[in-house]
């Protein structure tokens, strides 16, 4: 089935109609890429791979002199959507895993109102700066939610994760 596979991808990648091919990653997860956006469309996690979920995080305060139930103590979309990735990249990093080994988001955004919409440009501002990048390549899959509220009136943004670990790490 594997020369198939190549076989196809030799005639897509030869008549022009191929698209991305999946990453294929030493720990056996293969990612398959949104062609002209920075997610994956699939990912295939092997058998005998550790399946960690992490809560929803949002961001910690930034302006410790605000009103902690404040947007202003948290920031704006993109400034929350930074300072979460960063709490989840250090919840993490305490189980020995990084930003890479997330395969699937969802991220939890509401209405900033100095803008009266979603910023979905701010939030992916900050998360290009996470992943699809030369350091951090891998994407996940990822669905973004507009909601009514979250849990805490000044969080613009709530991101929660699923990771993997492969076998033998």
């Amino acid at each position: 089935m594997s020369c198939m596979k190549t076989i196809l991808a030799a005639l897509a990648l030869m008549t022009g109609v191929g698209t991305a091919l999946p990453a294929h990653a030493a720990d056996g997860i293969v990612r398959h890429p949104e062609e002209d956006f920075p997610i994956s469309t699939v990912i295939e996690v092997p058998a005998g791979a550790s399946t960690i979920y992490l809560s929803g995080q949002g961001a910690p305060v930034q302006d410790k002199k605000a009103d902690p139930h404040t947007i202003a103590a948290y920031g704006d979309t993109q400034t929350q959507t930074r300072a979460a990735l960063e709490s989840i990249q250090g919840e993490l990093k305490k189980l020995g895993l990084g930003l890479g080994d997330v395969v699937q988001m969802h991220v939890y955004m509401v209405e900033d109102p100095k803008l009266g919409k979603l910023d979905f440009n701010g939030m992916m501002k900050a998360y290009t700066q996470f992943f699809g990048t030369a350091k951090q390549p891998n994407l996940p899959v990822r669905s973004a939610f507009g909601v009514a509220h979250l849990g805490n009136p000044g969080w613009l943004v709530e991101i929660e994760v699923t990771a993997v670990r492969a076998s033998g790490r």
